[in-house]
């Protein structure tokens, strides 16, 4: 039995060895090259539009942050005026030496507050629209930026 196993695989054998010593076509050697070489570069090509996709977005979370930043110092600064003309209100109230005075002291300023609270929604109006036409063109601009560099 063991004399047919070693005749059964005797063709195996010799393939095998004649498979070691084959010669591998110049031809097929290039096309390895080149498909190598061909994957090289778009995996450098991948990784550059990662890099500046990465970078669109650290631009953008800044940039959002700054803004963040902005907004709650005016949120504080408006909490703090507010505050300042509240105490400002009572200490005119306090003088008042009449009813019809302190009404007239109180009708001022409750204008003077109305036209603040006018002036601020304003401002927020044209702030907010400027940030959201600076967002949508820094988007624009940093899409532009990655789609252009991978296409």
């Amino acid at each position: 039995m063991t004399t047919d196993t070693n005749t059964a695989f005797e063709g195996f054998k010799d393939a095998f060895k004649n498979i070691q010593n084959l010669e591998v076509p110049e031809a097929a050697r290039e096309f390895v090259k080149k498909t190598a070489n061909t994957a090289k570069d778009r995996a450098a090509e991948a990784f550059a539009g990662s890099e500046r996709v990465t970078a669109a977005v650290e631009n953008a979370v800044t940039e959002s942050v700054a803004e963040a930043g902005k907004i709650s110092r005016n949120i504080q600064q408006a909490i703090y005026e507010d505050a300042e003309a509240f105490f400002s209100g009572i200490d005119k109230l306090a003088s008042a030496k009449s009813v019809s005075e302190a009404v007239e002291i109180q009708s001022s300023l409750l204008r003077a507050r109305g036209e603040v609270f006018v002036s601020r929604a304003k401002a927020t109006a044209d702030y907010l629209g400027k940030l959201a036409a600076n967002g949508a063109k820094s988007a624009q601009d940093n899409f532009a930026k990655v789609y252009n560099k991978t296409a």
